[in-house]
């Protein structure tokens, strides 16, 4: 073993021994984990337990609990379970919180009991960026991801599942009958033997299809349509990939453009993104504290009132607007090929007719205006065009925001690139960290304070990558 590096020996006693301290360097990102938490006022952000009970067993103060979660969703530890054995064997968990071990059941009671207090958190660190001023730029993107669930595929019902599952075990049954028949008439001691397995698997598969019955009139009572049995808050989405879908949430983000940090989030169950984009604007105008704010945002986000919303509250959106024209998919004309002429309130056809408003009626609570013009029978180009009496267009009362807010796209086509660079980079960071499984607790509640967790640890993170750990202690000291 000579000419190596050679360690000491295990049994050696030193007069003077280290103190915990000098095995934390003072570069170490733990040491911004006890500054940010030690400057915090955990009574007033919801916390319990801050004031110790006169009598009973002595608890441990929430700032060592929330400690022992920052440093476990900053180094990819989320289980209780594994916070447990670290506080036991990690030096830097040691020094974070004085060597106190907590078992797994208080750590997990922490998260589950602080819920509110641990999301305020999240809010209050995005206050201090603020107040750091890193949030110069008045562009934020936002985007929708889906996250798994604790609910298996199987363990969701929907009415389509529940009908395939249905037919499936239908076509089993008839398919062990038909063996039965052919069995009884095969006379022989392997026969008897094989109608007694098949007799149990019908007997299995009845069963089964009794509880699917029983499934089917849960599904009637449910609002959405849907059950889950794990967890019954989560919900089957489609997913990008063309026939895929999960169980999971549907987790919405707004991040900052200049420094990437995420302003704003919320954790839904409903699959689609088209009700969140001023629910998510206005959350993020609040925490970043600019007015004059702008938005950007992919197709799935384009729905006339939330724009319309956007545009009112002053807030500046970039929404492309979805190309499903049916018409446009047979090879008609869409209606982006009809061109409207304000100053007349009137559309010009691709044929140069003038199509001029007739009537207005009232859909899903819109007020649209509907156009059309006498010579569409006579017209050359009418079979590239309807395949009815007239072509007709509707305009909404207020297309004139989603006019407005397209012709701003055509100037300024690379925002659609700066939303992609924005926004998507956090999501595959955090799912990274959280590895295959994805949440690890139930209940729409849960999962937005475990979400709340990964969002502060990636803004932790991105502020120590911004200003350096001795930079970012220094910040939250002021």
């Amino acid at each position: 073993m000579k000419r190596f590096i050679e360690g000491e020996d295990r049994t050696q006693i030193t007069l003077l021994p280290e103190c915990l301290d000098d095995y934390v360097t003072e570069d170490n990102p733990v040491r911004v984990v006890e500054a940010f938490v030690e400057g915090l006022e955990l009574g007033p952000l919801g916390f319990e337990g801050v004031a110790p009970a006169a009598t009973g067993r002595p608890s441990y103060h929430p700032s060592v609990l929330l400690k022992i979660y920052l440093y476990g969703y900053l180094n990819r530890l989320q289980s209780s379970r594994r916070l447990e054995r670290e506080s036991q064997r990690n030096v830097e968990l040691m020094w974070l919180t004085g060597r106190l071990m907590p078992d797994f059941k208080t750590i997990a009671d922490f998260r589950r009991d602080n819920g509110p207090a641990i999301r305020n958190v999240c809010r209050q660190f995005v206050v201090l960026c603020r107040q750091l001023d890193l949030f110069s730029q008045a562009i934020v993107a936002i985007d929708g991801s889906k996250f798994k669930a604790v609910n298996n595929r199987d363990r969701n019902f929907t009415s389509g599942k529940l009908q395939a599952r249905m037919a499936q075990i239908e076509q089993s049954i008839d398919r062990y009958l038909a063996a039965m028949d052919t069995a009884d008439r095969t006379q022989s001691e392997v026969a008897e033997a094989k109608t007694v397995r098949l007799k149990d698997k019908i007997d299995i598969l009845k069963q089964q299809m009794q509880a699917l019955k029983e499934m089917e009139m849960r599904l009637r009572d449910a609002p959405d349509g849907q059950v889950s049995l794990t967890d019954p808050d989560a919900r089957s989405m489609a997913t990008s990939g063309r026939g895929t879908g999960i169980v999971g949430y549907n987790v919405q983000t707004a991040v900052d453009h200049k420094h990437h940090l995420i302003v704003a989030h919320q954790v839904t169950n409903v699959g689609n993104d088209r009700n969140q984009l001023f629910t998510m604007a206005q959350q993020a105008r609040d925490a970043t504290g600019i007015e004059e704010l702008t938005v950007v945002a992919d197709r799935g986000y384009f729905k006339g009132e939330e724009i319309l919303a956007c545009e009112q509250a002053g807030i500046t959106a970039y929404v492309p607007k979805p190309l499903t024209s049916g018409s446009k998919a047979e090879g008609r004309f869409g209606k982006q090929d009809f061109i409207y002429l304000a100053n007349v309130d009137e559309f010009r056809c691709p044929a140069g007719q003038r199509l001029i408003k007739h009537y207005s009626t009232i859909e899903h609570g819109m007020l649209l205006h509907c156009y059309w013009c006498s010579v569409c029978k006579t017209c050359p180009m009418k079979e590239q065009c309807t395949t009815g009496t007239e072509r007709r267009v509707k305009r909404w009362e207020h297309e004139a925001v989603l006019d407005q807010m397209q012709r701003r796209l055509d100037r300024e086509p690379d925002k659609m690139r700066v939303r992609r660079q924005t926004v998507e980079h956090p999501f595959g960071t955090i799912k990274s960290w959280m590895g295959s499984t994805h949440f690890l607790t139930k209940t729409l509640a849960r999962v937005s304070t475990e979400m709340s967790l990964h969002v502060l640890a990636y803004n932790l993170k991105r502020l120590i990558a911004l200003l350096g750990v001795r930079g970012a202690m220094a910040a939250m000291r002021v």
